[in-house]
């Protein structure tokens, strides 16, 4: 199995059980925050799902500008919003070839050295990791209680 395939099934084993909780938030449930600090769901659910896409496409154009566009969603339905986010994740990951998964970046002024594309990618698993630990407190705390195993292994 290629690089990229194993970065695509590695993403999509996390990514379905994000999508599978994402599911579960009802809409009255949108602006739910466990903590007054915490993010907002929609935030926190559309934060993770905008994150790991520029993640890939930092590796895609080699530099960080896609980290620094700012563009508001205008989509609010979240399930919808994970559908297409998921959509156009495994496809841009399809698009990379082996040359930018192993290219140095120069992305030291935000990650502090510059790491080669697959690292990037490592980096926003496990950053869409972090957060989606986060979206199981909240989905617990929306009265779910049968929640799904922290990674898809099928």
């Amino acid at each position: 199995m290629s690089n990229k395939n194993q970065i695509i099934q590695h993403f999509l084993s996390h990514r379905s059980v994000t999508n599978e909780l994402i599911q579960k938030i009802e809409e009255n449930h949108y602006d739910y925050k466990p903590t007054p600090t915490s993010m907002p769901t929609q935030r926190l659910v559309t934060h993770m799902l905008t994150s790991f896409y520029k993640f890939a496409a930092v590796v895609k154009v080699g530099n960080l500008s896609p980290f620094q566009e700012k563009k508001e969603e205008t989509e609010l339905n979240l399930i919808k919003l994970a559908d297409t986010y998921t959509a156009q994740t495994v496809e841009l990951l399809e698009s990379l070839s082996e040359e930018e998964l192993e290219k140095e970046l120069d992305v030291a002024a935000i990650f502090g050295s510059n790491i080669t594309g697959k690292q990037l990618l490592s980096m926003g698993i496990d950053h869409e990791i972090h957060h989606k630990g986060n979206l199981f407190v909240y989905v617990r705390e929306m009265g779910h209680t049968e929640l799904p195993l922290y990674v898809n292994v099928k």
